[in-house]
């Protein structure tokens, strides 16, 4: 395979590992009985893991290590960690071995940018294509569990969400070692004022702005993978076998909606652009709560994921790049990412589930959820933050200086951020 097509299979792999089990996990610890509590601390420790995972990824690992082994030896421990999750039913052993496959596995997602720009001739024409490997990844990774799975899944079957993520993990283990070699980065001077006056620019207002509403919709995002899988198999009545498959449509709009993203941003501006990304996700939780018993248009709607990633998180990979300066954008990049990946994950895992709890009542002996009340609060959060974006964001420039390349909303990635 030529050097593009063998990268395009990395990716594939790399996150097929995470689309494996990240839409079940939470449905998955209900079904074994955890708390509301207990599941939030589960869900933190990937959010945790985020944010050693930057740091470590980008100060450590890149600088010491061959990339393809580094890849290569991280997929083989996170994937006995797998089946090691996978077996745990009590909430301790469950923990330990979900945070130590997390610690394992984030620092992979910047590492395997970093192979793919060592090694691609142009990278900024090539990376955003061999990217999409990554979302390719994540849909094919639930087509499996058709199979594994029946309309009314045990906790047994459940499991093999982890067994399947650790026979992809132990694959991706072997491929690595084919990948072309990427020695360690020479070790270079770090700028250690760089995160200092990235945070300084907080205090410029439009910086300021974008920051809290981007932890605002950073927490609606992660809220969305805790609680829509049981709310289509519990209240929309999908089968449990297909709900992977019916949420994984989000990311096949997610490809096409990336092509058009430097028309939209070159016509509408940031602002508006990133505007109607927030109200994506206002608009997908307000048909959850109040057309959950349409299965037409729930389906449908799960077509705005491309909208909700492209218009805003991509596009303030873009805006990063494009307005901040030049010796503080690797920096900057960083902090947006630590609310993406890290802050606003950690927050969600303790927010909804406790939600999700409160809002519980018996019914018939039957547990229910009040999911209408449930979707009104990131709806909110999300009018909220489209509210704040439309009336204080005032950026200096309307848009891009120029039309931004293909690759641009995945540069981010670079430094460990990643579209589910």
């Amino acid at each position: 395979m030529s050097v593009r097509a063998r990268l395009f299979v990395m990716m594939a792999l790399q996150v097929a590992v995470w689309g494996a089990w990240a839409p079940k996990l939470f449905p998955y610890m209900t079904m074994l009985g955890f708390s509301a509590s207990q599941q939030a601390l589960v869900g933190s420790a990937w959010g945790v893991a985020s944010i050693v995972g930057i740091f470590f990824a980008n100060q450590f690992a890149d600088r010491n290590f061959a990339a393809e082994r580094f890849l290569g030896l991280s997929h083989f421990l996170g994937g006995l960690f797998l089946v090691g999750t996978a077996f745990s039913t009590a909430f301790w052993p469950f923990f330990v071995c979900y945070l130590a496959y997390s610690l394992l596995y984030v620092p992979t997602l910047s590492v395997s940018n970093s192979i793919a720009f060592a090694n691609l001739k142009e990278p900024a024409k090539d990376f955003g294509t061999v990217r999409m490997g990554g979302t390719v990844g994540w849909v094919l990774a639930s087509w499996p569990f058709i199979f594994l799975l029946s309309a009314h899944a045990t906790a047994d079957q459940v499991r093999w969400i982890f067994l399947i993520a650790a026979l992809i993990s132990f694959g991706m283990a072997g491929y690595s070692l084919s990948l072309p070699h990427t020695p360690p980065k020479p070790t270079q001077t770090v700028d250690r004022l760089a995160w200092r006056r990235a945070l300084g620019l907080l205090r410029q207002p439009p910086v300021a702005v974008l920051f809290l509403v981007t932890f605002i919709d950073s927490v609606v995002h992660n809220g969305y993978f805790v609680m829509a899988d049981a709310f289509l198999t519990n209240r929309v009545g999908v089968a449990g076998n297909l709900s992977m498959v019916i949420l994984s449509l989000g990311q096949v709009t997610e490809v096409v909606t990336m092509a058009g993203l430097g028309i939209v941003l070159a016509r509408l501006g940031w602002r508006t652009t990133m505007t109607i990304g927030i109200l994506g996700h206002a608009a997908r939780f307000l048909a959850f709560a109040f057309l959950a018993d349409s299965l037409p248009a729930i389906i449908a709607v799960q077509l705005l994921h491309g909208i909700c990633y492209a218009f805003f998180f991509a596009t303030v990979y873009i805006f990063v790049d494009d307005v901040f300066p030049k010796d503080v954008r690797v920096s900057a990049q960083g902090l947006f990412n630590l609310l993406i990946l890290g802050v606003g994950n950690v927050v969600a895992s303790f927010l909804f589930p406790a939600l999700i709890n409160r809002l519980s009542h018996v019914v018939g002996g039957v547990a229910a959820v009040d999911y209408r009340s449930l979707f009104l609060v990131p709806s909110g959060l999300a009018l909220f933050g489209a509210l704040l974006l439309a009336l204080l964001f005032r950026p200096a420039s309307r848009g891009p200086a120029q039309a931004p390349r293909q690759e641009s909303p995945h540069v981010g990635l670079d430094r460990g951020a990643a579209s589910p």
